[in-house]
């Protein structure tokens, strides 16, 4: 079992930036990738950015070049500094790891609102 904890979010003007963080424990060797999904009131929630164990990164086109993910395997954190925030990135932000082996797991944390104010 992976357990996820993110923080950082909040409510901030169009333009400006934030940071989430998420912290993993438990059975944090088995994560293959990490990531950043959001969802929008009467939306599915949408991939924003992933980052694989070896560093690779991908991101929705709506968020290249604003957004980026990084991450501390020592800590066992990732974090995805937000910038250029537009009114339209306004969702509740959610951490997700993948495990992949015989059987795949998804984890998600709590979620986190983000509110970008125009």
């Amino acid at each position: 079992q992976v357990q996820l904890v993110e923080s950082g979010g909040g409510l901030v003007q169009a333009g400006g930036s934030l940071r989430l963080s998420c912290a993993a424990s438990g059975n944090t060797g088995s994560i293959n990738v990490m990531g950043w999904y959001r969802q929008a009131p009467g939306n599915q929630r949408t991939m924003v950015a992933t980052i694989k164990s070896d560093g690779s990164t991908t991101y929705a086109d709506s968020v290249k070049g604003r957004f980026t993910i990084s991450s501390d395997n020592a800590k066992k954190k990732v974090y995805l500094q937000m910038d250029s925030l537009k009114s339209e990135d306004t969702a509740v932000y959610y951490c997700n790891a993948n495990s992949y082996g015989s059987w795949t797991y998804v984890y998600w944390g709590q979620g986190t609102q983000i509110t970008v104010s125009s």
